[in-house]
């Protein structure tokens, strides 16, 4: 279903073409005025009851549990996805001489831990080379093997959207014996995913992207298999029982139930968790389908003005929806973002690509004002 224009619930003021969500997605009307009401509460911490430590954190659980079609108990709270894969280093098994897949040009934040971790195991970290045609499923299936202990991937490249079919890569990867951790930080919320059945080890997303909620919020969602692991730290709220204040003295080794022995410490954020939760009920309300389906025919008509200027991009069928990236080439200027900036379109260059990502506020005059101050900034 098309969703048409939405701009009204966003504080996107009429002459901004923001087709940049990729980099940060503007919040709620809604959940500006929920974040400001909620920096007040804590003007007034006598209002503040123990309960209010774990009922909004379990409503937000639930919630992200909804949006992937998981359950409860297999969400963590996090603030990052670098938070999130520090977990999953310190609990995917790799051994020495063993492979972690990751792909060329990855998010550093789903690079720098697992090169920690093969040079600690003395494995190796294999580099998946981008794919001349753009597919990166069969480039990642070509190089899992019996060796392959962990695939580290995306759901789409962050650089221009191109998508992976993570649910054949983790079929191959269980047959193989190997994890499957997935950053989806630029994918849960714009692009239909289902932890039944893509079945990743790890999933980590955070919510001031595509989610839409406030920066340093986030999700982790985890597989049965890993969820009596270990945390990357030792907090009391995690523990089992800390919902009796007066008896956090009697120390329990035992944590709560599922996932939430990996909560983030402070994870009852007074004033983020409110925001997060309400931009999550508006995803759901929406329907990510729909979501991707409204932006998606942005996207498609980036393609198609792109191509009658001979300029490539990720075709349609090699692409998420929500995501495209304009190759313009060496040739183009080296301050190309900030002159797009200076004509109010708002873009990132990342890579070799110029990637728009639009959502719900833009429309199609958005693109023909990108367009427009390309011409005039090429």
């Amino acid at each position: 279903m098309n969703l048409g224009d939405q701009r009204d619930l966003f504080e996107v003021p009429d002459g901004i073409s923001y087709l940049n969500c990729a980099y940060m997605g503007p919040l709620l009307r809604e959940a500006q005025e929920i974040g400001a009401r909620s920096v007040g509460r804590k003007s007034r911490p006598w209002e503040i009851s123990p309960g209010d430590f774990f009922g909004e954190a379990e409503e937000a659980r639930a919630l992200f549990a909804r949006l992937v079609g998981g359950d409860a108990d297999g969400v963590a709270l996090v603030p990052s996805v670098s938070y999130g894969m520090a977990v999953a280093t310190a609990n995917v098994p790799v051994g020495r001489g063993e492979k972690v897949l990751i792909l060329e040009d990855q998010f550093p934040s789903n690079v720098y831990p697992w090169r920690e971790l093969v040079r600690e195991k003395e494995a190796d970290l294999v580099v998946v080379p981008r794919p001349d045609d753009h597919d990166w499923t069969r480039s990642v299936l070509d190089r899992l093997d019996g060796r392959t202990a962990v695939v580290a991937v995306p759901n789409c490249h962050w650089t221009d959207g191109s998508l992976l079919d993570l649910a054949e890569i983790g079929g191959r990867a269980r047959e193989m014996g190997a994890a499957l951790v997935v950053d989806g930080v630029q994918s849960v919320g714009a692009h239909p995913f289902d932890v039944g059945e893509v079945r990743p080890d790890f999933l980590v997303a955070s919510s001031y992207k595509w989610m839409l909620g406030p920066y340093g919020a986030g999700f982790m969602y985890v597989g049965e298999e890993y969820r009596d692991g270990v945390p990357v730290e030792h907090n009391w709220i995690n523990r089992r029982g800390s919902e009796e204040f007066s008896r956090l003295v009697e120390y329990s080794d035992d944590f709560q139930p599922g996932a939430r022995r990996y909560d983030v410490g402070e994870r009852s954020n007074f004033v983020l968790l409110p925001m997060a939760v309400a931009a999550l009920r508006q995803i759901l309300s929406w329907g990510v389908e729909n979501v991707s389906e409204t932006v998606g025919r942005l996207t498609d008509r980036v393609e198609t003005e792109a191509g009658r200027l001979g300029v490539g991009t990720i075709p349609k069928e090699r692409r998420a929806r929500h995501m495209i990236g304009l190759k313009l080439g060496p040739e183009a200027p080296e301050d190309l973002a900030a002159r797009l900036a200076a004509e109010k379109v708002f873009v990132s260059v990342r890579g070799g690509s110029v990637r728009v990502s639009p959502h719900l506020y833009n429309t199609e005059g958005d693109v023909e004002r990108l367009f427009a101050a390309l011409a005039k900034a090429v």
